[in-house]
């Protein structure tokens, strides 16, 4: 199997599993209880929290626990606005629908929201922005590395030009697709989202990170844990988890980035060869080091994508969360990426694990298969 659908989901590491696994069945106890065990799996979460408060250059009362990239998102969106109160919301078009369809049913609700478009290599326009943000704008989100292209947003001249034009705006950061891909330096925002399944920890956990000061309303009212900013059972099992995932790429993550980024470019150059073959975003050699977006002209995605499950390669024609809808692309859309290209479009996302040889094995695949599949194609 040559998996390459990474920025959909991630193989959970052996190590998070056994963490996970010990933190169900031998260290189950409520966080939240008094007694003995239960105190000393409170103190485990703390530690967790705090390593990875020091990955985001953080303190760990800045980190929330939420469910994942999702629950993070939205929490930001509407944590933010429902504390001021309403406010201008500005979001990229290129969102992730966790914020950009957030952003959309606030806007039908009546909210004055503002989105801003990218450029033709997927990275937002920073002369828009400039002109959009006003003394009202309460909350900016956009993302840190677009899912589906690989485009990198620069969050530092971002930040500063937020605080420049809009000082009381809040700025929120989706780093779902850049968490441990991508180096941080705080301060670059007030809000950032990752989710523990994009780094190899295991689903159903992420964290919001928010910066002191920052007005913020809770979105799950209960027991009161997570700073009574979102209640409900500590997810004990999935946050030691996750920190397990964390550990990997704390001592090997320029490591890790090279070889996603040396396989990124072997498969790059290998699909170039492929007659017709356009990349969708920016440069191989530029964005992130783990996402390459191609398009194979004369050929659908979908068809292409079924073609390599034969081989048991794995790839995706966009967003996980947008697989299963029919219709336009609206990142590619918004990049002035059309017609028979956006229906040839292909993604393909990488992990650490990955190696040369499965780049060049994928690329043959792929030349054989879209020889073969354009004599179908309507004349």
């Amino acid at each position: 199997m040559i998996y390459l659908d990474n920025s959909a989901t991630t193989c959970t590491l052996d190590e998070a599993a056994d963490t996970a696994k010990l933190y169900m069945c031998a260290r189950f106890f409520n966080t939240s209880s008094a007694y003995q065990p239960a105190v000393e799996a409170d103190r485990d979460v703390q530690a967790a929290r705090a390593r990875l408060a020091e990955c985001l250059q953080a303190d760990k009362d800045e980190i929330i626990y939420t469910s994942g990239g999702t629950e993070s998102n939205n929490m930001a969106v509407y944590g933010v606005l429902n504390a001021r109160r309403g406010g201008r919301l500005v979001a990229g078009i290129t969102e992730h629908p966790s914020v950009y369809e957030v952003a959309n049913s606030l806007r039908q609700k009546g909210a004055e929201v503002d989105f801003v478009p990218v450029t033709d290599s997927g990275s937002v326009d920073m002369a828009y922005l400039e002109s959009v943000l006003k003394n009202d704008t309460a909350l900016v989100s956009l993302m840190h590395i677009n899912n589906e292209t690989g485009a990198v947003n620069d969050l530092g001249a971002i930040y500063k030009l937020i605080k420049s034009r809009a000082p009381r705006a809040v700025f929120h950061a989706d780093g779902v697709q850049a968490f441990c891909k991508m180096p941080f330096k705080n301060p670059e925002c007030d809000l950032y989202s990752i989710s523990g399944h994009k780094f190899h920890g295991p689903k159903g956990i992420g964290a919001l990170y928010i910066r002191k000061g920052t007005r913020f309303t809770g979105s799950l009212a209960g027991g009161g844990q997570e700073r009574n900013l979102r209640s409900g059972t500590t997810n004990t099992p999935g946050i030691m988890g996750m920190d397990a995932a964390l550990s990997f790429y704390r001592d090997y993550q320029q490591d890790a980035i090279a070889k996603m980024r040396a396989c990124k470019l072997r498969l790059a150059k290998n699909l170039m060869e492929v007659d017709e073959a356009v990349i969708n975003g920016p440069m191989p050699d530029e964005g992130a080091p783990h996402i390459l977006n191609v398009s194979f002209m004369g050929v659908k995605g979908e068809v292409l994508l079924h073609a390599l499950e034969e081989f048991k390669i794995y790839v995706s024609t966009g967003s996980a969360c947008s697989a299963h809808k029919k219709g336009k692309n609206r990142v590619l859309e918004s990049m002035g990426i059309k017609g028979p290209r956006q229906e040839g479009a292909i993604r393909f996302s990488l992990c650490p694990f990955n190696t040369l040889a499965e780049m060049d094995e994928t690329a043959l695949v792929i030349k054989e298969q879209v020889k073969y599949l354009r004599k179908f194609k309507r004349r």
